[in-house]
């Protein structure tokens, strides 16, 4: 009879043992009553800076672990090269104006009076060697001169005449002014002149290299002396914000948060002050579970990754740093 009792005594502590983990594994109600928590690790924004153009550093402003503001000026180049060229663009851009303005403005008033003189010098010329002809013809027809003279004066009237065209053509011409299409082409030549000029005024302010963002100094790669290639590491920086908190949730847990929702970070140098958050992003794809989640009913999961932005950061979180999150209206 006693045999019998410990029999059952046993049976029952085995079934009220598996119960409670098969409750664990599927999310019972005792798991599911209590607020979720979850771990996770701070991640901040770095950015690598550099200069869009090339060049000879001359100057660099900030050390390691200097706070910078936006818009402050971190490094500047040797700006000497690049304004000796600003300054010969311009010079070719003054020279594209002047001629568009040329061809623009058309043929002066005194080169068409010059023009219409000229055609009615030739035509003068031409009048009085026609007259002189027609003299000759008759002295010609009476035997007084000789043929040959007439001929000789036929010859100058006829190229008077070639002369005399020429000089009206030239009237036209001036008259009518410069072509379209030579002034489509000095045009283009200012368009081109303009553009270099533009090209390197954005070089020349390039020189400068400016903080995008209040952060701080993480590493500084150059010295002043260097050269360096456009794109070329110069500064990396570590961005004040947006700081979030990267963390993994499994599959039974997952429709427990949502965007939006409000989460409590905790550090492990200040766990009484916690600091106020709201979930951003979850991963709509499961992955395995990381090696940096350390939680013992995780690790052979499926997980989904989940952003939480932290709404005010201070120095006191740093990169990677493992935060705790607990979600009260989970």
């Amino acid at each position: 009879m006693k045999k019998s009792i410990k029999v059952v005594l046993l049976l029952a502590v085995i079934a009220v043992v598996a119960g409670y983990f098969f409750q664990r594994r599927d999310g019972g109600s005792d798991r599911d009553s209590a607020p979720l928590k979850l771990f996770g690790n701070v991640d901040i924004r770095q950015v690598s800076l550099g200069f869009r153009t090339g060049g000879r550093i001359e100057t660099m402003a900030f050390e390691e672990g200097d706070a910078v503001k936006k818009g402050e000026v971190l490094a500047v180049l040797d700006k000497t090269p690049l304004e000796d060229a600003l300054a010969l663009y311009r010079a070719q851009a003054g020279v594209a104006e002047a001629n568009v303005a040329k061809l623009e403005a058309g043929t002066r008033p005194a080169e068409i009076d010059l023009a219409r003189t000229i055609v009615e010098e030739r035509q003068i010329t031409l009048d009085g060697i026609a007259q002189a002809l027609a003299r000759q013809s008759k002295l010609t027809r009476s035997g007084a001169i000789s043929q040959q003279s007439a001929d000789d004066t036929r010859a100058q009237r006829d190229a008077a005449a070639k002369r005399l065209e020429s000089a009206k053509k030239t009237l036209a011409l001036a008259e009518e002014g410069p072509r379209a299409e030579d002034i489509a082409i000095v045009k283009a030549e200012r368009e081109a002149a303009r553009a270099r000029v533009g090209l390197a005024e954005r070089e020349l302010e390039d020189t400068e290299l400016k903080a995008p963002s209040d952060g701080v100094i993480l590493t500084r790669v150059q010295e002043p002396g260097a050269i360096v290639a456009p794109g070329s590491t110069v500064y990396t920086l570590s961005l004040k914000s947006p700081v979030w908190v990267r963390t993994y949730v499994s599959g039974p847990n997952l429709g427990r948060i949502h965007p939006g929702m409000k989460v409590q970070v905790s550090t492990d140098s200040k766990p009484d002050k916690p600091y106020e958050g709201q979930v951003g992003f979850i991963s709509p794809v499961a992955e395995f579970t990381p090696k940096s989640v350390e939680t013992e009913d995780l690790r052979t999961d499926l997980v989904y990754r989940v952003r939480v932005i932290i709404k005010q950061p201070d120095e006191g979180l740093r990169q990677g740093m493992p935060v705790t999150l607990r979600f009260p209206d989970a």
